[in-house]
């Protein structure tokens, strides 16, 4: 199977909103669900994808000829490349009746871990939705990250209960889930955190590492570390939640410099090739988060259309690296980019 025949396959079955293109850049879906839609007119997920681009690569050759490394070591895991699936939520309402978020799941967190790189999974106001997410972590391994939805801290706490039965290594939260239309007036209550309370979540962690998901400002990097998070991800919800927000691209050197590494980074939003793996990493991310074209993986071509999205955007990182002179991620710097 190829990445041409997972589309292909995809669009068959992914439902009406979601259009498999080949390339993911929110053009065609704009403000409709699944993205970047729910919320104004999506100006920035396209913005989220245009920068990415903006962004060029600094060929290199004259250097050592080797092998590239491609590997990461992060929160005492091995990964065979620094890019992981991002979560997604309510997959039967926004792609399609094909899969459910359970059987969605399933798929995808085994299905990363045989290809050498971690899930984050989703949440949702139905309780099943973490608990099939747990527990296909808990068969992995504990091979992926739960995102817990920022609920009120009860809730919260019972579903941190399930992360540290499934073993995960990590456990997230999409703080920028607080501006989703679906949470308004929910039960349980979601919504903006304070540090305290953002504090009181990671203590309730203990030893698990506490990623914090929706850092857009230097300010917000800041409080993530206040409250003790062992990482943050650069992220605007794939542009869902806040039209006229800058691109992630546009603010990550920023954040990256001012946290100096105190804390792990993750970058999400518009990057859709190994290419743009590579300048995320020269911007200062140690990790990349890709979300949306896993979901037409898993559509298109289940455990198999993972494998083989996998594939290539590990062998378009790897040719980047080796034409830019960098062996390793280690060796991936500011100045290989413009």
């Amino acid at each position: 199977m190829n990445y041409q025949e997972i589309l292909e396959n995809a669009r068959t079955c992914i439902g009406s909103y979601c259009k498999a293109c080949p390339v993911c850049n929110g053009r065609a879906c704009k403000n409709q669900v699944p993205g970047p839609g729910a919320k104004g007119v999506g100006d920035t997920a396209i913005r989220n994808y245009d920068k990415w681009q903006e962004i060029r690569v600094n060929m290199d050759t004259l250097c050592a000829n080797g092998p590239v490394d491609t590997g990461l070591t992060l929160f005492g895991k091995q990964f065979r490349y620094p890019f992981f699936a991002g979560p997604v939520g309510a997959v039967n309402l926004h792609y399609g009746d094909k899969y459910d978020d359970e059987s969605y799941n399933e798929i995808l967190v085994s299905a990363c871990a045989k290809a050498g790189i971690a899930a984050f999974t989703g949440d949702g106001t139905n309780p099943a939705v973490i608990r099939g997410a747990a527990a296909a972590i808990k068969n992995a391994g504990g091979f992926g990250i739960p995102t817990v939805k920022p609920w009120n801290l009860e809730t919260v706490r019972e579903k941190l209960a399930l992360v540290k039965e499934a073993g995960a290594f990590a456990v997230a939260m999409d703080v920028d889930a607080a501006g989703l239309p679906f949470l308004k007036n929910m039960t349980p209550p979601a919504g903006r955190k304070t540090v305290a309370e953002l504090k009181d979540i990671v203590d309730s962690c203990g030893e698990i590492p506490f990623i914090v998901k929706g850092i857009m400002t230097v300010k917000g990097a800041v409080k993530a570390k206040e409250a003790g998070a062992a990482a943050i991800v650069v992220s605007n919800h794939g542009g869902r939640v806040l039209d006229q927000c800058p691109a992630t691209a546009e603010v990550l050197k920023e954040i990256a410099e001012a946290v100096d590494g105190s804390m792990k980074i993750f970058v999400d939003g518009g990057i859709r090739s190994g290419t743009d793996v590579f300048k995320a990493l020269a911007l200062g991310a140690d990790a990349v988060i890709i979300a949306r074209p896993f979901v037409t993986a898993v559509f298109g071509g289940g455990a198999e259309g993972v494998e083989t999205y996998v594939e290539k955007l590990g062998a378009e990182l790897e040719d980047t690296m080796s034409m830019c002179g960098a062996s390793s991620l280690g060796e991936i710097t500011g100045d290989m980019v413009r």
